[in-house]
C-alpha cells in the first residue's frame, strides 16, 4: 500500500523537522517546504494527498497559499496549522476553503487523527454509491472529483464542502443532521465546530445562489434541510 503522500508548510525549522519525523513515523510521506512559493512549485510538480500549511509565512502566507490554489480548482484536503486563537481568523480560513484548521501548539495524536479523518477511504459499498452524480437543482454534482457543475461550467468544492453537499443532497428529506455531521466529519460537536460547519453552510448557500428555487434552511439546534422549490 502506497504512503499518503503530505505537503508540509512550515518556516519555523525546528517545529519543521520535528512534525515531519514525528508523521513519517506514523506511516506518511511528508514534503516539508519552507513558505507558500515553495509549495505552489512543489504542488506544480508533485501530487499530494493532503496538505498542513502554517499561516504566519514569508514571500506567501499560508492564507494566500490555500486562496490561489482553490482558485485554480484543487480540491485537494487542507488543514491550516496557527497559533492564532481569534475565532475570526479560524474561519476565514474555513470560508476560503480550508477542511480543518489546528491552533498551535498542536497535539500529534490529534493531527494524525484529523489527516486520517481526511484521508479516510469509504467502504466498498459507499463507494458505490458515492462515484454516483447527483443533481440539485439546475447543478450536477460529482462528488469523486468535487465537481459543481451548471451549464457547461463548474467550480471545485473542498472534500469537506463537498461531503456536505452530499449528504443534503441524499439523506432522507435532505435533512443533514448537526451533531451526527459534526461528529462524523470534525470528530467532535463542540461549539467551535459547530461555527465552521455553519461556514460551510454558507458557502454552499452562495455556491448554489445561482438556482434561486434552492435554499438551505436552519432547523435550530438540530440541522439543515436543502429545499429545492
Amino acid at each position: 500500500m502506497n504512503k499518503p503522500q503530505i505537503l508540509y508548510l512550515e518556516d519555523d525549522p525546528d517545529l519543521g523537522e520535528v512534525t515531519t519525523d514525528l508523521l513519517s513515523r506514523k506511516g506518511f510521506t511528508v514534503k516539508w517546504v519552507n513558505d507558500g512559493a515553495e509549495g505552489l512549485e512543489a504542488i506544480a510538480n508533485h501530487e499530494f494527498d493532503l496538505i498542513l500549511a502554517d499561516i504566519m509565512m514569508p514571500k506567501l502566507d499560508g492564507y494566500t497559499f490555500l486562496k490561489q490554489i482553490r482558485e485554480k480548482g484543487n480540491p485537494i484536503p487542507f488543514i491550516l496549522l496557527s497559533a492564532r486563537v481569534l475565532t475570526e481568523d479560524v474561519l476565514h480560513g474555513f470560508s476560503i476553503g480550508a477542511d480543518d484548521y489546528m491552533r498551535k501548539p498542536f497535539n500529534l495524536e490529534e493531527l494524525t487523527a484529523r489527516i486520517n479523518r481526511l484521508l479516510k477511504k469509504p467502504s466498498a459499498v459507499s463507494i458505490q454509491t458515492e462515484k454516483k452524480i447527483i443533481t440539485v437543482g439546475i447543478y450536477e454534482y460529482n462528488p469523486t472529483t468535487y465537481k459543481l457543475s451548471n451549464k457547461g461550467e463548474s467550480v471545485s468544492l473542498s472534500p469537506r464542502s463537498g461531503e456536505v453537499l452530499y449528504r443534503l443532497a441524499t439523506n432522507k428529506d435532505n435533512f443533514l443532521p448537526r451533531k451526527e455531521t459534526l461528529l462524523e466529519l470534525w470528530g467532535d460537536d463542540n461549539f467551535f465546530n459547530g461555527r465552521s460547519l455553519d461556514v460551510f453552510i454558507s458557502k454552499l448557500r452562495k455556491t448554489l445562489s445561482e438556482d434561486s428555487r434552492i435554499s438551505i434552511i436552519n432547523i435550530r439546534a438540530t440541522g439543515y434541510r436543502l429545499i429545492i422549490d
